[in-house]
């Protein structure tokens, strides 16, 4: 079984429309993707996970052992970008660690999400923990691609390889291995707002599996 994803948008955010051209059929990963290759300017977070220096009061966000987030040319050079960057992956840690501990009222979450972004976020959480599950597993995030809107707005699509990454029953501790498929791939487009903290919070985000842009 494929980990959860966000439900499908009927229609692309305005980043994605802007950068789905750079994501296209023709800009698939090559083999030095898999995941048992990493490319230079890695990143791996376990527990806990790293915070960036500088700005607001962050909060703490701390991952279970046995679920390992990686982000693959995560670097951009340019100081902006590479801000956006880093609070896309403190949102997805905050998430994961939201997941695992199925608690959609974790502090973590309304500091790196607002509006519809938030409201999606605390619905996938909650999903998973109605259906008693939790997480496990290594996910690779590859392929970030940015657009900046304005001086305090920006467009981000990336993939996701989820081969490695697994469902586990929150009860019984039973994972559920499912071989891996195309679905195991996943296409995101988000959009993110910078705050009055000068953090820059998803406030939409959209996501599809087995997009020809992410998969093998």
């Amino acid at each position: 079984m494929n980990r959860r994803t966000l439900p499908i948008a009927t229609a692309l955010t305005a980043a994605a429309v802007l950068l789905l051209t750079a994501c296209g059929s023709d800009d698939k990963p090559e083999a030095s993707d898999k995941i048992t290759g990493v490319d230079k300017g890695e990143t791996k977070t376990g527990t806990p996970t790293a915070i960036p220096t500088g700005g607001a009061n962050r909060p703490q966000i701390t991952l279970p052992k046995d679920v390992q987030n990686v982000f693959e040319s995560w670097k951009t050079g340019d100081p902006t970008k590479d801000a956006v960057l880093s609070d896309v992956s403190q949102r997805i840690n905050a998430t994961d660690a939201a997941i695992a501990k199925g608690d959609s009222n974790a502090p973590a979450l309304p500091f790196y999400y607002q509006g519809d972004g938030l409201i999606g976020a605390a619905d996938w959480i909650q999903g998973y923990k109605n259906d008693g599950l939790s997480i496990t597993g290594t996910t690779r995030y590859f392929k970030p691609k940015i657009e900046m809107l304005s001086k305090t707005s920006a467009g981000v699509v990336y993939c996701s390889d989820e081969s490695k990454a697994y469902n586990k029953d929150r009860k019984s501790g039973k994972v559920d291995k499912s071989p891996a498929s195309k679905d195991s791939y996943v296409y995101y487009s988000t959009r993110l707002d910078k705050d009055d903290q000068g953090i820059w919070q998803t406030a939409k985000l959209t996501s599809k599996r087995g997009h020809e842009a992410c998969t093998p």
